[in-house]
């Protein structure tokens, strides 16, 4: 075994765990999840059934991630997150029935590479998270979050641009849609409300 998993820990035998990843205690992993290499799962983690993810993902302590969410590579999900899968949650039936899994359709938060959701907020699902975006610790996202954007509140909006680094971008004011990073200096070229990298 190339990975890491705490005897408290609870790994179905169909779950795939990536090389140099590392399980904490109390997490679940469910049947058919994926992980990739180098990821780390922390204490009380839930990893629902066929979720996906990266390399190199952080779930930290307590997060919820119900399936069918897919994370790309290097995603980090904060303390307590939720990320839901009912966007009509109901225990029974309209005829007072209890509903069970075949009585709805899951649907999933889709979380792109790098992107990071800040302690105790809520992502709900059907919803898609754009490359490098932020999300503030706290905030329900309720729609799309655009790649590099920064989003807070609730629900969530948004209120400006994150790099690579996750350190707000500032506009530059010699030439108007060009966003610059203050600790690297990376350049971005904002159109049409669309935030992309300059080469180089």
């Amino acid at each position: 075994m190339n990975y890491r998993v705490q005897p408290s820990a609870q790994v179905d035998e169909s779950a795939e765990i990536g090389p140099g990843s590392s399980v904490w205690d109390l997490a679940q992993i469910r049947e058919g999840a994926r992980l990739g290499e180098g990821c780390v799962i922390g204490r009380g983690v839930y990893v629902g059934s066929g979720v996906r993810m990266g390399d190199n993902c952080k779930l930290q302590n307590y997060a919820l991630v119900y399936e069918p969410a897919e994370l790309g590579d290097g995603v980090f999900i904060g303390p307590a997150v939720v990320l839901t899968n009912d966007h009509n949650p109901r225990s029974v039936d309209p005829a007072g029935k209890q509903k069970r899994g075949s009585d709805w359709e899951a649907v999933g938060v889709k979380i792109a590479d790098g992107a990071s959701i800040g302690a105790r907020s809520v992502c709900v699902a059907p919803i898609s998270i754009g490359r490098w975006a932020m999300v503030a610790a706290g905030a329900v996202v309720t729609k799309d979050v655009p790649n590099f954007a920064l989003v807070m509140g609730v629900p969530a909006r948004q209120v400006g641009w994150v790099g690579r680094v996750g350190v707000r971008l500032v506009v530059r004011e010699d030439e108007p849609g060009v966003w610059e990073c203050p600790e690297t200096g990376s350049l971005y070229d904002e159109r049409e409300g669309v935030l992309t990298e300059r080469a180089g």
